[in-house]
């Protein structure tokens, strides 16, 4: 039994110097400073930081449909994707978790993160025909985001950072799983 014993506390062990490693890391990203400026460039630079709250299955969903052509009205692989069907079917898919059609209906959903750190499967939200909610993707990480930009494109992985995309920035929102 001693050599069991042994390789368990070895295994707490290192376990234990895990977790404090990683509470250390998220203690000192914690010091970092945060523009409260409100111009939508410096509001992206939170998206430099990346976080995780679980549900990084529906970012990797997302980046496994770029290429996918775009298509008005479009929610499904074989058909194509606009925006709202992208993400409608990543959610449903990946997270079982079913959203309205439209990227208005989909705004009132979860909870605005504000001043957050981003997880890689929030969605964020873009102002791009005098909207505030005209355009959204799925946030995959290291400040990337996944979407259907227009007709005659594809589904796509961008920078959130763009200058496009930065200026036209307006929330990004959380959804909890479902249970």
């Amino acid at each position: 039994m001693q050599p069991t014993h042994s390789k368990q506390l070895s295994s707490c062990r290192t376990l234990l110097g895990c977790g404090i490693f990683i509470c250390s890391l998220l203690i000192l990203s914690g010091c970092g400073t945060f523009s409260g400026k409100s111009g939508s460039s410096s509001r992206v630079a939170q998206f430099k930081q990346d976080t995780s709250v679980g549900t990084e299955d529906i970012s990797i969903a997302a980046v496994g449909l770029v290429g996918v052509p775009y298509r008005y009205g479009g929610n499904n692989p074989k058909a194509g994707f606009d925006c709202s069907g992208l993400i409608g079917y990543v959610y449903l898919k990946s997270a079982n978790i079913k959203l309205p059609r439209t990227i208005q209906d989909m705004s009132t959903k979860g909870k605005g993160i504000d001043d957050q750190a981003p997880a890689p499967g929030d969605l964020v939200f873009f102002n791009t025909t005098g909207g505030k909610y005209s355009h959204a993707g799925i946030y995959v990480g290291q400040g990337r985001f996944v979407h259907a930009p227009s007709a005659g494109g594809t589904v796509r992985l961008e920078q959130i950072d763009n200058p496009y995309w930065a200026s036209r920035f307006t929330e990004a929102r959380r959804l909890a799983a479902s249970p």
